[in-house]
């Protein structure tokens, strides 16, 4: 069975920082790209960053470009997102993903085949 699980949210002050992991878990994806988004209660999930298969190519919302950092290590079928100078607008449900689509990066949900279950970052001002 494949599983992405998340950990790492939590309630922070603004301008705070925080890391969320992501380890997947039944097969690996290191030839996918893999990717982070967040919601907030009654919007649609938005796209905050992606990564390339090999972690040669990022991508990000503008809304967090120079804010937050993707990353991912192989040998521990994870991928990170380094979160620092947190806003209140920051706040909400941050989800992993994974596609399965080989190569390519991608910021549509359409692409992303295997989802967590969500970490909940909360950011106070």
């Amino acid at each position: 069975q494949v599983r992405l699980v998340e950990s790492g949210g939590d309630s922070v002050q603004a301008g705070d920082s925080l890391r969320l992991s992501c380890l997947a878990s039944g097969r690996t994806f290191h030839s996918n790209a893999m990717a982070w988004f967040r919601r907030v209660p009654g919007k649609e999930r938005q796209f905050v960053a992606a990564i390339n298969w090999n972690g040669g190519s990022t991508n990000y919302a503008d809304s967090v470009e120079g804010r937050f950092t993707i990353s991912r290590e192989h040998a521990k079928n994870t991928v990170y997102l380094q979160m620092n100078s947190l806003k209140p607008e920051d706040t909400a449900v941050y989800y992993c993903a994974a596609s399965t689509i080989n190569g390519g990066i991608y910021s549509n949900t359409d692409q992303y085949f295997y989802w967590g279950q969500g970490t909940q970052v909360t950011v106070s001002s």
